[in-house]
């Protein structure tokens, strides 16, 4: 079972059951929410329970999809795409050990121009 949670402790959630590798989006709205890359995993919404959810707060961040954050602490906690089952979850919001690996960077064509991504070996994808 994984655990986390916002800075604060007003949101936070179990996951029940593996969870997919980390996938770093480096995509315009994601860099903007969380102030650099967001690197998340993801899991069956059925998997994962929140256990506290008094500072959670949702933003309809495009037509298709919408943000959890905390609105006590703001940190970004998920992402959740209309009409699918699963739900990404901050990677830096899980408590470790998580035995979760980063596997990918995605949306690499929208990057900030400030950084390069490193000679991680992991795919790079211009889009996902």
């Amino acid at each position: 079972m994984l655990t986390g949670s916002c800075l604060c402790g007003a949101v936070a959630f179990e996951i029940e059951g593996p969870a997919r590798p980390v996938t770093a989006c480096h995509c315009g709205q994601c860099r903007k929410v969380s102030g650099h890359f967001w690197a998340s995993t993801e899991v069956p919404r059925d998997r994962m329970r929140l256990t506290v959810e008094t500072g959670l707060a949702w933003y309809r961040s495009s037509d298709f999809a919408r943000r959890g954050f905390c609105s006590r602490c703001g940190a970004t906690l998920f992402w959740e795409m209309d009409g699918d089952d699963r739900i990404s979850v901050s990677g830096g919001a899980l408590e470790a050990p998580t035995g979760l690996t980063l596997e990918k960077h995605i949306f690499t064509r929208w990057k900030g121009d400030y950084y390069e991504i490193g000679a991680d070996g992991l795919p790079h994808l211009d889009e996902y």
